[in-house]
């Protein structure tokens, strides 16, 4: 019998702002550069999810957010990772988002203009979940 493999959560971000999606796309690694995502990473050993979020996305972006709400869904990753999405917006005074880590180029898309960038395969379904919220978008 093989022990059973812990899953590890990797968070992305669904950031909102004025009716739009933040899309940040990749630089690495090669087989993922170039395409877009969700930003965020992996929650750290004894973090709650949304903190690491909030990490993430200072390291990733130099911005500060707010969690708001989990984005319904479970995403497989290549294992033992496991993409939850959380809905989340800039705090009052936060710096523009801008890419430090792991990204080249950052794109506020609105509903809309959510299919014009190359979405990575694993975000396809987040996204089209979140596409399928009403009250963030409004």
């Amino acid at each position: 019998m093989t022990p059973k493999t812990e899953r590890i959560v990797v968070v992305g971000a669904a950031l909102l702002d004025g009716g739009r999606l933040l899309a940040a796309r990749r630089t690495a690694p090669a087989e993922l550069a170039g395409r877009w995502e969700l930003p965020g990473g992996k929650v750290e050993a004894g973090e709650r999810p949304e903190d690491a979020l909030v990490r993430e996305l200072r390291e990733e972006l130099g911005v500060d957010t707010e969690p708001v709400e989990r984005v319904p869904g479970e995403w497989p990753l290549r294992a033992p990772y496991v993409l939850q999405v959380w809905t989340a917006r800039l705090r009052p005074g936060s710096p523009t988002p801008r890419p430090l880590q792991d990204h080249d180029e950052l794109r506020w898309l609105t509903p809309g203009e959510l299919w014009t960038v190359a979405w990575l395969d694993q975000d396809v379904p987040a996204v089209q979940e979140i596409r399928n919220l009403t009250a963030p978008w409004v």
